[in-house]
């Protein structure tokens, strides 16, 4: 659904939704942006007078409070059902709040992206470890090339011409011409080196290099990233910091692999929890016992490996949750022939006065429609995957500076209240999915109380406000109206998939991809 229809649908939502349960009209219509944080009302007062009882004594103020200020269940389950059984809304989930009494908001903004930075990340992670230029260092080599030509002549004379699966075009022929590739890694082999080139580097921006070949080749800078390999005692990296999207920064660090069949290949690391809760064709049959069999590793000292070095970066980053990882290669999805290793993922958030930020699978920084001009900011983020060899992948964007609290003790709406928009917009939000799909069903296990960082990119798109959210995690089931090659089923159970997220002070819904 387009981001304009979906603000209509706000709009209008009580014409929509007649015969629903009441809900508040103000906290679905409500702007959003900057003007409406102005709004935002202390509970201050109103505690001096409760902490006060009528006899002037003071009432002690629990941990766990918040649960009953705000009126949430431990469980709550309800089941919702739409266009004659087409949409079905499941709702069984727990209610998570944090252990605290109350909550505030608090200012945020982009941390100062400079050397010292740069200097934080390379100790945290590598700390002694040689750095050398990724362009020299990554060159093939006239043995690499041999290698590669052997590999693809070897294709050929299997008969596989298309060996990545590249498709043919509208007249049947193949994208990929493995006689053109062949006949390229022969003629740049006659220039390749005889050993890689290294050239050591301290991780900066700014940093010169060669681009081109031959006599096209020309000095050129990289202003705003770096790109280098790290050679350590457990194995060499790939360490990448991009900060041309500013003030989105991204630090990426992947262990260099040296057991693919055919470097070409496609490869990257999965998460486990879609083997877990996905039923399907394009989930793949990995069983729980196989991904701990191919972690080879505890939980427990994986974990410690990954806080170790994140602590490092001295933030208030703290391991929200966890999954299995599972590093495959090839385009036939994930099975038992394509998963090559396992680890598992951690994935750490800021914590503030003990409430963590809520982590979901949304990276933000989303752009309403492509004719936008803004420059949008993503969230705080901090991934770290670790093996039975150490860190496998680290990936980090956006750390922030959080600064004086804006509102002490915000008052929030009581969890009935939640309830009922989140319902009425669930429907709202998927108003057309029978146009595309015969039947679907939410499957909603958690709900989730925590922070979340909103902002508004047409004023300032790098400073922010920190805010009580509602989050609600789950999975779904799909029958297709054409084809049962693609019906899947998702339980839910580990989803870090957010379908709504709400703010806990007035109700608004707020676009997890976008941050407002």
């Amino acid at each position: 659904m387009k981001k304009k229809y979906l603000m209509a649908a706000l709009c209008l939502s009580a014409g929509i939704l007649a015969g629903c349960q009441e809900t508040p009209k103000e906290s679905i219509v409500k702007e959003k942006g900057a003007d409406s944080i102005k709004n935002y009302e202390s509970m201050e007062n109103e505690e001096e007078d409760a902490e006060t009882g009528e006899n002037g004594e003071e009432n002690s103020k629990e941990e766990g409070a918040l649960r009953e200020i705000i009126g949430a269940p431990e469980h709550y389950a309800n089941q919702a059902s739409y266009e004659d059984g087409g949409l079905v809304i499941d709702t069984d989930a727990e209610v998570i709040l944090p252990e605290a009494s109350s909550l505030n908001t608090y200012a945020v903004s982009a941390k100062e992206v400079n050397q010292d930075l740069i200097d934080q990340f390379t100790k945290a992670f590598f700390e002694g470890d040689k750095v050398y230029h990724m362009y020299s260092y990554t060159q093939w080599t006239k043995a690499d090339y041999q290698e590669d030509i052997t590999r693809l002549k070897k294709y050929k004379a299997e008969g596989n011409l298309d060996p990545y699966e590249y498709g043919t075009d509208e007249n049947g022929e193949l994208y990929f011409n493995i006689d053109e590739l062949i006949a390229r890694d022969e003629e740049e082999m006659k220039e390749a080196p005889d050993e890689v080139i290294k050239e050591e580097v301290k991780p900066a921006f700014g940093l010169e290099y060669m681009d081109g070949k031959g006599d096209d080749a020309q000095m050129a800078v990289d202003e705003h990233s770096f790109w280098g390999i790290v050679e350590t005692d457990h194995g060499n990296y790939s360490y990448h910091i991009d900060y041309g999207l500013a003030p989105n920064i991204v630090v990426k660090i992947s262990k260099e692999r040296e057991d693919l069949p055919d470097p070409r290949e496609f490869s990257d690391w999965a998460e486990g929890r879609y083997q877990l809760d996905g039923e399907g064709n394009h989930y793949g049959n990995i069983s729980e016992e196989s991904m701990k069999k191919l972690a080879n590793i505890s939980l427990e000292n994986a974990q410690k490996t990954a806080e170790e070095a994140v602590d490092k970066l001295g933030w208030d980053w703290k391991v929200y949750g966890w999954d299995y990882a599972l590093f495959h290669h090839g385009e036939n999805g994930i099975n038992e022939d394509t998963v090559l290793d396992g680890g598992y993922s951690f994935y750490f958030t800021r914590i503030v006065d003990g409430v963590p930020l809520t982590f979901t699978d949304d990276y933000g920084g989303g752009l309403e429609d492509m004719d936008s001009t803004l420059e949008p900011w993503s969230y705080e983020r901090c991934d770290v995957i670790v093996g039975d060899d150490g860190i496998q992948q680290v990936e980090i964007y956006n750390p922030y500076d959080v600064g004086e609290v804006k509102t002490k003790n915000v008052k929030l709406m009581d969890f009935d209240s939640i309830i009922k928009i989140y319902e009425q917009m669930m429907e709202v939000s998927n108003a057309d999915i029978s146009k595309y799909e015969a039947q679907r069903t939410y499957h909603v296990k958690k709900i989730v109380l925590g922070y979340s960082r909103i902002y508004d990119p047409t004023a300032d798109n790098d400073t922010g406000l920190l805010v009580p959210v509602w989050d609600f995690f789950g999975g779904f089931d799909v029958e297709n109206l054409e084809s049962d090659e693609y019906n899947s089923k998702n339980s839910g159970e580990h989803s870090r998939q957010s379908f709504m997220t709400i703010n806990a002070i007035d109700g608004t819904v707020i676009d997890r991809g976008l941050g407002y």
